[in-house]
């Protein structure tokens, strides 16, 4: 782990993969084979279990759950109380009928987000989905389904309800497959691969 890592006293970081320029504030926990990037922020109260492999300037407010599993590329929000999970159909380990199922890594689900997503404050994201890069997830979302880039997501379950740019504003309707942000600029095209930057 680099010198140039900050971890508060009341934090336990148990992995040595931080990157440079990476905070860790009280009461965090971050696990043995965890591995964040450079720059990062690890808010109060997060729990980041081994496994998990976090990117470069990624943001991770306070009470966030991250579990082996999640992959977060670089530049990405992580909401406060924002909840990963990584097991479609959960049971105690413990209980005798499923010891087996739990013998093996083959249970484990398996979550991406992709680089300058957003994801809003208490949202549940449901294990192997992928969240597209620089979404936008509305606050208290239920992520049950992929998450196309740049797609503004929410609700119960999330749905996409239009589309944002890299900047985080709302982008207009699509004309003739193409639009341009209003505050910066940038253009999109919608394609059948989805929607992508560019004239």
């Amino acid at each position: 782990m680099s010198s140039n890592v900050f971890v508060h006293p009341q934090a336990i970081v148990e992995s040595t993969t931080l990157g440079v320029g990476t905070r860790v504030w009280a009461f965090a926990h971050v696990c043995k084979e965890a591995t964040l990037g450079a720059n990062c922020n690890v808010g109060e109260g997060c729990y980041i279990e081994g496994g998990s492999r976090i990117g470069d300037r990624v943001t991770i407010k306070n009470g966030a759950m991250i579990w082996e599993g999640v992959t977060i590329a670089d530049d990405v929000f992580v909401g406060p109380g924002v909840v990963f999970t990584n097991d479609l159909r959960p049971r105690s380990p413990r209980f005798a009928a499923v010891v087996e199922r739990y013998a093996s890594k083959g249970w484990l689900g398996h979550t991406q987000v992709g680089r300058g997503a957003s994801i809003g404050a208490n949202t549940t994201i449901s294990c192997g989905v992928s969240i597209g890069e620089f979404a936008m997830v509305g606050a208290g979302a239920m992520i049950t389904a992929d998450v196309p880039a740049y797609a503004l997501t929410f609700g119960n379950p999330a749905r996409v309800r239009g589309y944002v740019c890299m900047c985080g504003t709302k982008l207009p309707s699509f004309r003739n497959g193409s639009t341009r942000c209003v505050a910066c600029s940038l253009r999109y095209r919608k394609t059948a691969k989805g929607v992508v930057t560019g004239e």
